[in-house]
Formats: C-alpha cells, sequence, structure tokens
C-alpha cells in the first residue's frame, strides 16, 4: 500500500514540476494534435451515419468494443509515441536517465488519448448536425 501512495505522490509532484520545466509545450501539443486527429475523425464518422465514438463504445459487444478500441488507439498512436518519446526527453535533461516509464505513458495517455474521445464525440455530433443542415456539402464532400 505504501508504494501505491510513494508512486501517486511522486506522480503529482513530478507532474506539477513539468508544467512550467523544460519542453512544457508538450501540454499544448498533444492536446492540439488529439483535438485535429478527433476533428478528423468526428468528420468521417458524420458522413459515414455513425454514432459518436464514446457512445458506439459503451452500447458495443465485446467484439465491437475491441475493434473500436484499436480504432481509437490507431488514431492516437503517433500522438501517444510523441508524447511518450517527449516525456523520455524530458526525463534523461530533468533526472538524467529515463527512470519513469509509468509516468511516461499515463501522462501520454492523460494528454492525448482522453481529449480524443471526448472531442471526436463532440465533432462528430457537431458535423451531423450540420450536415443535416446542409445536405448537399455531404455528398458533395464524399465524393
Amino acid at each position: 500500500m505504501l508504494l501505491v501512495i510513494d508512486f501517486l505522490t511522486r506522480f503529482w509532484t513530478d507532474l506539477i514540476g513539468r508544467t512550467d520545466g523544460p519542453m512544457s509545450f508538450r501540454f499544448f501539443l498533444q492536446p492540439t494534435m488529439a483535438l485535429i486527429a478527433a476533428l478528423i475523425d468526428g468528420v468521417r464518422d458524420a458522413r459515414a451515419g455513425k454514432a459518436p465514438y464514446a457512445a458506439r463504445m459503451m452500447r458495443s459487444t465485446p467484439r465491437e468494443h475491441l475493434a473500436l478500441w484499436r480504432e481509437g488507439v490507431t488514431a492516437t498512436a503517433r500522438i501517444l509515441l510523441l508524447g511518450v518519446a517527449m516525456d523520455v526527453i524530458y526525463q534523461i535533461r530533468v533526472y538524467g536517465a529515463f527512470s519513469h516509464p509509468l509516468e511516461a505513458f499515463v501522462l501520454a495517455v492523460a494528454l492525448a488519448f482522453i481529449p480524443y474521445l471526448i472531442m471526436r464525440g463532440i465533432f462528430t455530433r457537431l458535423a451531423a448536425r450540420w450536415f443535416r443542415r446542409h445536405p448537399t456539402a455531404r455528398k458533395d464532400s464524399a465524393s
């Protein structure tokens, strides 16, 4: 139990320290890249008439759930890898070694994958509403 508390304490302390230290630009870069990927995929979902991504995840069977999970990870894989790489560089600069791999992964997921999941559904709804008001836009842009 003390290991978990120690990890969480160190993680939050390190996270707060990362916001104003070297490479703090990644706190803007990763969510921005996730939003761009979510916009592209959300518009693609709306054109195809699909429900928002998170809604499909919640209503899916286990097999469909795995396919949808892979779709989301594939869409954000580059962003996640970039986030981990930036955190590796940060840890080497600050600590002198890559000593906290779990922190790198958790931070990449928090800055990229979670914003992607949230925003993809929002962009799907907005694009679907726009396509309903402008029916010719869906046909024109799909060809």
